[in-house]
């Protein structure tokens, strides 16, 4: 799955390399952040991160790709200046693993990157405390790195993101509950719990590089463009997703009856294989195999996956052309033919 550019040959490779980039960036920053907290919150966070393990010994972990944070390096070098992004970026990340502290708690989710998670470790008092520790210490970091004007430009913009992230979880929680959930729906839901921050991301680096407004919009626009392309890549990946490189079964979310924009399309459709998926979905047996093989093949069937496929490359073009001529050659380009080339 790609969508084509003439500015960036080899999109994916230059991705992964300013990912890399990135990370060694902004790691050295969120350490010296998370090392400023409290015992046993720095604890919980650098095993949060995969820097030490429970027992609060060094570890091989991995804290994740940092996408966010290259976004806000990316947005910032696009803008020509990226000696303060590193503030933006870990701003982000804080407010990124914030998010994914709650969503494990509320999902019940027992691992995450390959280890138990912070609230089957330390108990799920401790999880919604770290955090909220990490929101708080995303505030600090901008307070004390940016100065003042700019400080008070981006924190505005991070807590309207957070307030947004919300908003999308609770839609997420309801779709639980729901017995019928419409594309706009899931579009509105996708735009609150992915695409809102990955907005932010690039806004704030922006906004670290003190570009005009209409850049900043700009870059923002990029953002919330390549956040929705983002989730529904990770839609189609969930379905038909190689296990070896997801480290899922194959149809997971379908195993789990979760309404993903592939399933939100299929069940709306009207033919015989959308009928026959919405009565797999209603039953309360657990899916057999056999059974989830037969859930993706009737997802295509009823048009589920082009469909999916089809909006993540809209979303990526829509992507591309918010941003100003003079930065379609730029990291965020190789950014966003990564996310849409992915398949992990």
């Amino acid at each position: 799955m790609s969508v084509s550019t003439t500015h960036v040959g080899e999109a994916p490779r230059a991705g992964m390399a300013v990912l890399r980039r990135s990370q060694r960036e902004c790691e050295p920053f969120l350490r010296n952040i998370i090392g400023s907290s409290a015992e046993p919150l720095a604890t919980m966070a650098r095993y949060h991160f995969g820097w030490w393990d429970a027992n609060g010994r060094d570890a091989a972990g991995t804290s994740g790709k940092s996408l966010r944070a290259a976004l806000a390096f990316g947005a910032a070098r696009a803008c020509g200046d990226a000696r303060e992004a590193a503030p933006a970026a870990a701003a982000v990340e804080l407010i990124h693993n914030f998010t994914l502290l709650h969503d494990d708690v509320m999902d019940g989710d027992s691992t995450r990157r390959g280890r138990a998670t912070v609230w089957r470790v330390w108990g799920v008092n401790n999880a919604i405390l770290l955090g909220d520790a990490l929101h708080a210490l995303a505030i600090r970091t901008l307070t004390d790195s940016l100065g003042q004007g700019v400080a008070v430009n981006a924190i505005t913009r991070l807590e309207q993101t957070c307030l947004d992230l919300c908003v999308g979880q609770h839609q997420d929680c309801s779709f639980e509950r729901c017995a019928t959930v419409t594309v706009p729906d899931y579009l509105r839901m996708a735009a609150g719990k992915t695409a809102v921050l990955m907005a932010c991301a690039c806004a704030l680096g922006a906004v670290s590089a003190r570009a005009d407004a209409a850049t900043v919009a700009a870059v923002e626009r990029f953002g919330y463009e390549l956040g929705l392309a983002f989730q529904i890549v990770d839609d189609l990946i969930g379905i038909w997703g190689d296990p070896a490189r997801t480290g899922k079964p194959v149809g997971s979310d379908l195993a789990s009856r979760k309404a993903t924009s592939p399933i939100v399309v299929a069940l709306s459709s009207d033919c015989e294989a959308a009928l026959e998926l919405a009565r797999l979905y209603r039953s309360d047996h657990a899916m057999t195999h056999r059974e989830v093989v037969h859930a993706a093949e009737l997802v295509e069937t009823a048009g589920g996956r082009q469909a999916a496929q089809h909006f993540a490359d809209e979303r990526m073009r829509a992507a591309i052309a918010a941003l100003p001529e003079s930065m379609r050659c730029s990291e965020l380009v190789a950014l966003a033919q990564l996310v849409i080339d992915r398949d992990k």
